[in-house]
């Protein structure tokens, strides 16, 4: 699940980010209303939390746009450190499903979060195990086997993989890979994303004969693409 956080406190940001990766989702944090207006063009978000002060609109503002644009299926949680009843009272009434005062609680926001999306998507389950061909990816043992035999990664290798098979056939921006591996604000270069994952190509022979091809797309990321069986051959068979 592909959640957008709209949050210009840095500090607040990391954490919310940090604890809903940990949780097995992605998170793509916009620092303003104008940064994510632009992404959502683009690209869809299972799920928005939005903070109420934000330096070029307010969140309650945002979401009265979210909703006129989008419509009422995508869940939002607002974040706020504003607890009065009328604060409360008014962002529910702009169109979020839920609403949390700061500092957050890391467990009641896990679970509100999945509640939200339990709600949204009752059909999409929040499997702990995904199976693709000779590979079972364990997310709660973070381990992954291929053809039953355990394949050894380290812990940035497997969050990779992890959001690999998790999105397949999706492009996954290189912003978004670096923040979710590496936390946002960290300096790393460009060249670090591709080494690692290289990494993983490698280990986990990530072939056309083995039912996945993973493909860089030139300047923007990486996609995990689902390979056809080929001459009457299964793709977990090769």
């Amino acid at each position: 699940m592909k959640i957008a956080s709209l949050e210009d406190d840095e500090a607040h940001a990391a954490i919310m980010s940090r604890v809903l990766h940990e949780a097995g989702y992605e998170c793509t944090t916009f620092a303003t209303g104008r940064a994510l207006n632009r992404r959502l063009r683009e690209e869809k978000f299972d799920m928005l939390i939005v903070d109420w002060e934000l330096p070029d609109t307010s969140g309650r503002d945002f979401i009265l746009w979210f909703r006129t644009h989008f419509g009422n299926d995508v869940p939002v949680l607002f974040v706020t450190a504003r607890n009065l009843e009328e604060d409360i009272i008014s962002g529910l009434s702009a169109g979020a499903d839920d609403y949390l005062t700061k500092p957050i609680r890391t467990n009641e926001f896990v679970a509100r979060v999945r509640a939200l999306l339990r709600r949204a998507y009752p059909s999409a389950g929040e499997d702990s195990l995904i199976e693709i061909g000779p590979y079972r990816v364990d997310l709660p043992q973070k381990t992954i086997h291929m053809h039953d035999e355990p394949i050894t990664l380290t812990p940035r290798e497997f969050d990779l993989a992890r959001l690999l098979f998790q999105n397949l056939g999706r492009l996954l921006p290189r912003d978004l890979l670096m923040q979710a591996v590496w936390g946002r604000g960290a300096e790393i270069a460009s060249r670090t994303l591709d080494t690692h994952l290289s990494r993983v190509r490698t280990k986990l022979k990530l072939r056309p004969e083995n039912g996945v091809q993973l493909v860089p797309v030139y300047s923007r990321g990486y996609r995990l693409e689902p390979v056809a069986a080929r001459d009457g051959v299964a793709a977990g068979d090769a």
